[in-house]
């Protein structure tokens, strides 16, 4: 009879240990993005970080919870839609009576801290999906639409409700989660490539449209978007006013070179890169550590991201393997999407850089994530020992 082996001795250290690399290299980068500022304005120069490492040590408890849980907890119907029913309630509350920040209503006051509910609907989007459709994988395959049309409308109703934030840059995300998580259910390619085709055209024709028009068709809170894809190409056209985010993250990775300033002798984080500590970290990164500790911080988030993948292809149940593969392509997305608003690549989004940027939604709803596929990847190996 198979010897029992306790939980914490399947424990992949393999994603265990970038995560806790990269959660504490992201408090340093928030310390020493935000403390000039703050000491500046007679604030405490330690308190973006104090609040960062409040959100750290839920990040911990949460993962240490979600791992002694059992999985068949995560399959849980109930669970998983009273989960949405709170969401729900959080976005509408959010876009009724939300705080506004650079012109968005994205976040809500709670006991002093800023709580940002479209960050938790990336992982509620992967969980509910992931059990929705690794229960139809058989009449997936035989009658797509009528299969999958329940659980994406939902999913994409709440993403609705972000969209008129406005948030595009986390809807954008979620949208490109779920055409990941199709392809994955084992879903005919040919619908999920007219789906993405489709998402594609429509998409670029509003970029079309909003272009020749000068944005004169989009609202007037709306105007933001046709300022920033109209700047992207080229920022320094507009270098002081609608530009000035974007090339002062350039001057920021310019100044750092292959090694950096060092650590806290960032230029552009005095006032010239406005909330340096958000989406464009990265960029502080690379002006104080330099491009090679750039890159291998690159290198360390993409190990973690293939090893998260790997635990959901090789898992043998559906369901895991959807959660791990869907969790994976949503970190890779928003590493590409973060880099690409950072250097120009595409237009600015907001979208933070996972585990390095402030956010403590951000942080959370990304630890939360880690949490369900080290379970995962426990319960796995325990099927793979036979016990």
């Amino acid at each position: 009879m198979p010897k029992k082996v306790k939980k914490r001795h399947l424990l992949d250290y393999s994603i265990l240990i970038p995560y806790l690399i990269l959660c504490v290299l992201g408090l340093i980068m928030v310390y020493s993005s935000t403390s000039y500022l703050l000491l500046e304005n007679g604030q405490n120069p330690s308190a973006s970080v104090i609040n960062q490492s409040i959100f750290w040590v839920l990040s911990l408890i949460a993962i240490a919870l979600l791992y002694k849980m059992k999985t068949d907890v995560l399959k849980n119907q109930r669970l998983i839609m009273a989960a949405i029913a709170v969401l729900t309630i959080l976005l509408l509350i959010v876009v009724f009576f939300g705080k506004e920040i650079n012109g968005a209503k994205g976040w809500l006051q709670i006991a002093g801290f800023s709580i940002q509910p479209a960050e938790y609907l990336k992982i509620i989007s992967i969980w509910y999906l992931s059990l929705t459709l690794s229960k139809r994988q058989n009449s997936v395959q035989k009658d797509f639409l009528g299969t999958v049309k329940r659980p994406l409308a939902m999913v994409i109703g709440l993403t609705a409700l972000i969209a008129i934030l406005p948030d595009f840059g986390n809807a954008a995300v979620i949208f490109l989660i779920i055409l990941v998580l199709l392809l994955a259910s084992g879903v005919n390619y040919v619908y999920t490539l007219i789906v993405g085709v489709g998402g594609f055209c429509l998409s670029t024709f509003t970029i079309w449209l909003i272009n020749i028009t000068n944005g004169k068709i989009l609202p007037g809170r709306l105007k933001y978007i046709y300022n920033r894809f109209a700047i992207y190409q080229n920022p320094f056209s507009d270098e002081l006013n609608k530009g000035h985010q974007l090339v002062n993250g350039y001057y920021a990775m310019f100044n750092g070179g292959l090694f950096g300033r060092g650590l806290g002798n960032s230029i552009q984080k005095k006032g010239f890169l406005q909330e340096a500590q958000t989406d464009f970290i990265y960029a502080i990164v690379v002006e104080e550590l330099g491009v090679i500790m750039g890159i291998l911080i690159l290198a360390l988030l993409f190990f973690m991201i293939v090893r998260i993948i790997l635990v959901g292809i090789r898992s043998r149940d559906p369901f895991n393997s959807l959660l791990c593969i869907g969790i994976g392509a949503m970190f890779l997305i928003q590493v590409f999407v973060n880099l690409g608003g950072i250097t120009g690549v595409i237009p600015l989004t907001g979208i933070t850089f996972p585990f390095l940027s402030q956010g403590g939604s951000s942080l959370l709803m990304l630890s939360i994530c880690v949490g369900f596929v080290l379970n995962i990847s426990a319960d796995e190996k325990r099927k793979n020992l036979g016990l």
